[in-house]
């Protein structure tokens, strides 16, 4: 059939086949696919650890290494620990309240972390660095004479190899310190816990001292402030006479507490019965059926519906004149009349139960205002005599309590606490805590184990290109139907369409030059050729590939290396095959099987030639022909688009497959005549340097043409390609392939 008549008839299928469009609606544009990113499954993973296995391995195992020699010549360093016990029970005064009442331990973390701080303050530890010239040890000054280490040892003294901690629900304060001398570090760990517990004492007496002296000078100011305060409230008691303001206060309270309760039950009411007068006055049947006159009216609007349709009845059956429709009427009137009154009745009993409430309202607001300003009135009184009271008893008690306080204060100040005490001194270590080489080999091998996973996996995730087959499915959303391993044995094809083959080694070392011939071939290329053949066409149940165009989205995928391969093995079948360079910019099909750049496409395009006289039958392969580009013209590249269906067409008369070696898609125009005209089109990409990107483009591009996209090619994969050891069977036929296709004479 030719391939017009073959179009118009798919598009007449189609249309018998396709529900009835809507009127006035036109077709949906065809929107380009944007694949969705797929998630990784977890066996990418174990696949990117095993190609990656000995980097991995090695990159830890000098990590190790390196760990462990580092930590061998680390110097060792001890640690001693002093530990000081905080008893917040004792009692931190000799006479007073604080001696027979324990602390409240509410804020025992807060203190416990100021006790921290003061440990490690400046007026501790400098006694102790001044004695065992830690400064010097840690190697924060070279020497106490030198001239320029006078600053350091003016400003706050900071022990960078002190450590103070607290185990956790513990009233301890563990004090650290690190030396490369172990009797060293047990000699500063005791000395900072006893500077620290002589610094707390110091700083109990001044304090204690500090307060006598301040309550002493301001004992007579309080003095006078009680007299003054005491005469106030005399007077005030004076002036009021036999009034008693607590009591009075109360009375008012609790009645205008009730008044206002009263008030606003009054407010509600009369809020309720304004809407329900409202509802009505507005004509709202449905607030008239909540009074009490709610049945009635229900009844005679029940009356009133059945009135009006038996006149309506009535109406439509007799004339005006007859006795039964006068009847019907004077029945309806009468009705409607009861129904009226009846609802003029509530709307009546509504209002004056409005007004009713609007009255009780406003006299309990004025009977509320009159109870709140003579409780205000009394209450402003009773105020200022208790401000008066309160004032006088607290500055009594408050001169008291001085006076108590400044005994007591001079009896304590000369005692001691003793609620802080060291628990357990520090001892010389025997071994050092660091470095810890087990340990630090253990980590060393974790985190290089982690960060050489995580890089392997980041360098993976950062590639962008096509490398197997289920990536490049989900990426695009359309089939891969063949991968091509990388062609190390078929590389050259001759003149009768044979393949020449290099010599490979075979089973016993021995070694045997390769067969001419396709099917002579020991590369696993071959193989992958045939299997991509009979997936194409196996998959044509109607047999409707006629022309098949090869495209790629960039050059040098090794597009042209297929079609010649899927020609040759197309006609080593028995099909009739012609092989088309329709590639008019770069040809190379006529490289490929060292033909010279002669006469063909280019001058059947502009009308130099008939196509029959510039097709070059292979000797050898009786069922294949070659149609060269011929000569480079950007006018035969014009001409392509609209002289390539009819050739198709004359091609289809002899030719059982027309297979079109066409340009990459992206920057040439003349490929998307090519693929359009083509029955089927297949997309060429290189395994691992072709962009996920630059294919999804094509084959977004392809859909938008409606061209039939038969699938996707992965070409140059290798044993590592896929995730799944996908591709093992490459190395199996390059290995053993001469056991099994092995000439007569062999």
């Amino acid at each position: 059939m030719p391939r017009k008549a073959r179009f118009e008839a798919q598009a007449l299928s189609t249309s018998l086949t396709t529900e009835p469009a809507l009127p006035y609606l036109s077709p949906p544009p065809v929107q380009e696919i944007e694949p969705e990113t797929p998630s990784v499954p977890f066996s990418r993973y174990l696949w990117i650890l095993r190609r990656q296995k000995w980097r991995i391995a090695a990159f830890v195992a000098g990590c190790v290494l390196i760990t462990a020699v580092l930590s061998a010549r680390i110097r060792p360093i001890y640690e001693s620990i002093a530990t000081v016990d905080i008893d917040r029970q004792a009692p931190s005064q000799v006479v007073g309240d604080e001696s027979t009442r324990a602390i409240g331990l509410n804020d025992a973390d807060q203190f416990l972390a100021t006790q921290e701080k003061l440990i490690q303050s400046d007026a501790v530890l400098r006694p102790v660095a001044e004695r065992y010239r830690l400064l010097e040890e840690e190697k924060q000054i070279k020497s106490i004479n030198d001239p320029a280490a006078q600053k350091t040892l003016n400003a706050p003294i900071v022990l960078k190899r002190l450590k103070v901690t607290r185990p956790i629900n513990t009233y301890l304060l563990l004090i650290s310190y690190r030396s490369s001398n172990a009797q060293l570090a047990a000699d500063v760990a005791n000395g900072i816990a006893t500077s620290y517990l002589a610094h707390s004492y110091d700083i109990r007496i001044r304090s204690s001292a500090s307060m006598s002296s301040f309550m002493e000078k301001q004992l007579d100011e309080l003095q006078a402030k009680m007299e003054k305060s005491s005469l106030a409230l005399n007077q005030f008691e004076k002036d009021l006479d036999v009034i008693n303001p607590d009591e009075k206060t109360n009375i008012l309270s609790s009645r205008l507490l009730q008044l206002n309760g009263e008030y606003t039950t009054a407010q509600g009411d009369r809020v309720g019965k304004e809407a329900a007068w409202n509802a009505i006055r507005s004509g709202n049947i449905s607030a008239a059926l909540t009074s009490p006159q709610a049945d009635a009216l229900q009844k005679l609007g029940e009356a009133l519906n059945q009135a009006q349709e038996r006149f309506a009845l009535i109406k439509a059956t007799y004339g005006s004149s007859h006795p039964e429709y006068r009847k019907a009427a004077s029945d309806l009137a009468e009705v409607k009349k009861e129904y009226d009154d009846t609802r003029q009745s509530i709307m009546e009993r509504t209002e004056i139960e409005y007004n009713q409430a609007v009255d009780r309202e406003q006299m309990l607001q004025k009977a509320v205002e009159e109870a709140k300003s003579q409780w205000n009135n009394l209450n402003s009184k009773s105020f200022e005599y208790q401000q008066l009271k309160q004032e006088a008893d607290a500055d009594r008690s408050l001169y008291d309590e001085l006076i108590k306080k400044i005994r007591e204060a001079g009896i304590n100040a000369g005692f001691q606490n003793n609620n802080v005490r060291i628990a357990d001194y520090a001892r010389a270590a025997n071994k050092p805590v660091f470095p810890k080489i087990k340990l630090n080999i253990i980590l060393a091998f974790l985190f290089a184990t982690i960060v050489a996973i995580g890089a392997a996996i980041l360098v993976d995730s950062l590639d962008t290109t096509l490398r197997d087959p289920e990536e490049a499915s989900r990426y695009l959303g359309t089939d891969v139907i063949g991968t091509l391993p990388a062609d190390t044995a078929a590389a050259q094809i001759s003149k009768q369409g044979a393949i020449e083959v290099q010599e490979l080694p075979v089973q016993g070392g021995a070694s045997k030059s390769g067969r001419n011939g396709y099917y002579g071939t020991r590369s696993g290329f071959d193989e992958a050729v045939r299997s991509l053949r009979n997936t194409i066409f196996l998959s044509d149940f109607e047999g409707r590939l006629g022309s098949i165009a090869l495209t790629s989205a960039t050059p040098a995928e090794g597009k042209t290396t297929i079609a010649c391969h899927l020609a040759i093995a197309n006609a080593d079948r028995g099909k009739r095959t012609l092989l088309v360079d329709a590639d008019l910019r770069r040809p190379s099909v006529h490289a490929k099987f060292n033909l010279s750049l002669r006469e063909g496409l280019s001058n059947v395009l502009t009308g130099e030639r008939c196509w029959q006289d510039v097709v070059i039958p292979i000797e050898g392969k009786p069922n294949l022909s070659i149609l060269p580009s011929g000569p480079g013209s950007h006018r035969a590249a014009d001409l392509i688009g609209p002289r390539l269906a009819t050739l198709l067409d004359e091609f289809a008369k002899e030719y059982e497959l027309v297979i079109l070696d066409s340009p990459p898609l992206m920057g040439f125009a003349e490929c998307l005549q090519i693929v359009s005209a083509a029955d089927g089109v297949l997309i060429v990409s290189r395994a691992g340097e072709t962009r996920r990107k630059a294919v999804s483009v094509v084959v977004s591009t392809l859909r938008r043409l409606h061209a039939n996209i038969i699938g996707v090619i992965l070409n140059k994969t290798s044993r590592y390609t896929s995730a799944d050891g996908y591709y093992p069977y490459y190395g199996y036929y390059g290995k053993y392939s001469t056991s099994y296709y092995k000439r007569p004479d062999e």
